[in-house]
């Protein structure tokens, strides 16, 4: 195979705030393979809340396994992932970007879309939120307005006035909300906000405590009034099993985990424990979300809205339509890049 990789510069379509910080322009990197004349793409999404995993960093693994990588025959995406974690397992969102490549470059060398391949259907698909950035409450209310009609909104919390948001925004719209507070509340918040919310019409709250506050999180699992689901308390195959009696469900990203291969392992051991389970993307191009959409005949709920949330993309692929997946007719993952 020949590995080429090349920096993206997303800007995105709003100023994106979420209680880590604030986005105007994803800088992210593209992996492309090549094999037998087709060639695979696959994209690393960098985080404000995950420092060490920049863009620079992604293209730094990537180049130091370059040898490595460059030696491998594409068989089958798992295998290759087996091969290659020991090289690259330090820097999980390098090898995301890889393992999404391998996906979509091993479906286009069989001439089928992957969920085919892993004999799947495209049936009874989950709807896809559209995300509502912290901001001034009007502004968060013309965001939502902007893209209306959508059947589920995620709104992002961590402000002084969280309940005042879903009421300004409930004023507006009949859809089902879900609540993002990425870590940004205590249990007793939590506990106290869950009933109010309810009554407004939220589905769920996704990772409203620290990361590692398990025996919060095991209160808030026994007293809320919502479903709690898990964010950044599940990064890898290894933190789903605790997951179990503290959340609900857990929303897996692809760039955390390290790609597509250990994700489907994540929802089929989310399944065997009772979770459920969600994809949630990155701030990211139509490269990222189309390897996501491969996944949805396996999924409760999903969040990929990252091609809608930047400015301008760089591909075509799995798009939405008011949060229905829409697949082209394409194979692998059915991404082609525009031209630039």
């Amino acid at each position: 195979m020949e590995l080429i990789l090349r920096d993206l510069h997303l800007p995105m379509r709003h100023a994106f705030t979420i209680s880590q910080g604030t986005t105007t322009v994803q800088h992210n990197l593209l992996v492309e393979l090549r094999q037998d004349g087709q060639c695979g793409y696959g994209e690393g999404a960098s985080s404000h809340a995950y420092a060490a995993f920049t863009a620079e960093s992604m293209r730094a693994a990537l180049e130091e396994a370059r040898a490595v990588i460059e030696r491998e025959t594409l068989d089958e995406p798992a295998r290759l992932w087996d091969r290659l974690e020991p090289v690259l397992g330090h820097n999980r969102f390098a090898l995301c970007a890889l393992d999404e490549a391998a996906h979509d470059l091993w479906g286009k060398l069989r001439g089928a879309p992957v969920w085919k391949l892993w004999g799947l259907e495209l049936r009874n698909l989950p709807l896809s939120n559209y995300t509502i950035g912290i901001d001034r409450i009007e502004v968060m209310v013309a965001k939502m307005q902007e893209f209306a009609g959508w059947p589920i909104y995620k709104i992002k919390l961590g402000t002084e006035d969280d309940l005042g948001i879903v009421r300004a925004l409930r004023r507006h719209t009949d859809a089902t909300f879900r609540i993002d507070a990425n870590t940004a509340w205590t249990a007793d918040q939590t506990l106290s906000f869950a009933p109010e919310l309810r009554r407004l019409g939220v589905e769920f709250i996704e990772q409203p405590l620290k990361a590692d506050d398990w025996e919060g999180m095991q209160r808030v699992f026994h007293e809320s009034a919502l479903p709690v689901i898990a964010d950044e308390s599940c990064l890898t195959e290894e933190d789903v099993p605790r997951c179990a009696g503290h959340f609900h469900g857990i929303n897996i990203k692809l760039t955390k985990a390290g790609g597509l291969t250990p994700a489907r392992r994540m929802i089929a051991r989310a399944r065997e424990l009772g979770l459920r389970a969600m994809v949630g993307c990155m701030n990211e191009s139509t490269v990222g979300i189309s390897a996501i959409g491969q996944l949805l005949p396996l999924l409760d709920d999903v969040d990929m809205d990252g091609a809608v949330l930047i400015a301008r993309d760089i591909a075509t692929g799995v798009r939405l339509d008011k949060g229905r997946a829409i697949y082209p007719e394409e194979n692998g993952n059915g991404v082609r890049l525009l031209e630039s």
